[in-house]
């Protein structure tokens, strides 16, 4: 599909945006924008949705999240931050994309993943997670996903598929990344950092098995071309390596 352009957690908030705002070029290709949401496309059949957690102490912090889709299905990485903006993603990839949201996957617990699933699950959109992430969420009187898995996922877009795994602890304890072939595109959420990023709020964090489960990312997805982090800047492999230098022992 082409598209031609015509709490403790606000801390970890805070802490992206100090390197999220530093780079505009996720913000300059933007093929739609208003005060809430932005999109990118980053490929031939993804796109980056941008939206602001709004904080009393920082403003509005930059949040990623990924949409993939074919053959009229789509399915979406990370709520956008509000129910708000939530509405306003589901609509554009209705009208303009003209795709069938399929499911939407938190990657991990935290606000800037399941802020908005609210407003998928009114419009009857199936959510999954980790089993881990469900227990989380319930711990810290967040809105549960759905449907729980314990270590990987496979569903089906149109004749394709998108796999989401929990390669080990780091961010979370909870955290997952997603892959979809068409594109070859890996989304890390915030397991991955964006280039030059610093390590950000640890509270829920196990900084000792950071690198090594990005290292198990790296070799199980060896082509990977696009990865996009939770904040900040889309890069390629780089950011997997800056990532497993950044929290290396």
């Amino acid at each position: 599909m082409k598209i031609i352009s015509n709490s403790l957690l606000i801390l970890s908030f805070a802490v992206c945006l100090s390197c999220g705002s530093r780079k505009a070029e996720v913000h300059r290709n933007a093929i739609y924008k208003t005060d809430d949401l932005i999109i990118t496309q980053v490929a031939e059949n993804s796109f980056v949705h941008v939206s602001f957690l709004q904080t009393d102490d920082f403003g509005n912090v930059p949040c990623n999240g990924l949409i993939v889709t074919n053959e009229g299905e789509a399915v979406i990485f990370d709520t956008p931050a509000n129910d708000k903006s939530s509405e306003e993603l589901i609509r554009w990839i209705k009208e303009t994309l003209h795709c069938n949201v399929k499911a939407i996957i938190p990657t991990h617990f935290h606000n800037d993943c399941v802020g908005g699933l609210k407003t998928f699950h009114a419009d009857s959109i199936p959510s999954y997670a980790n089993i881990k992430t469900l227990e989380l969420a319930k711990e810290n009187n967040f809105l549960v996903p759905q449907n729980g898995f314990r270590d990987s996922l496979r569903l089906q877009i149109g004749d394709s598929y998108v796999s989401v795994w929990f390669p080990g602890e780091g961010h979370t304890k909870d955290n997952v990344v997603g892959y979809f072939p068409n594109d070859n595109i890996l989304f890390g959420g915030c397991l991955i950092k964006e280039a030059d990023a610093n390590k950000g709020y640890l509270g829920d964090a196990n900084v000792f098995a950071w690198s090594g489960t990005v290292e198990r990312i790296k070799s199980s997805y060896p082509n990977i071309k696009i990865v996009v982090p939770g904040h900040g800047e889309p890069g390629g492999q780089e950011l997997l390596d800056y990532t497993i230098r950044l929290f290396k022992k």
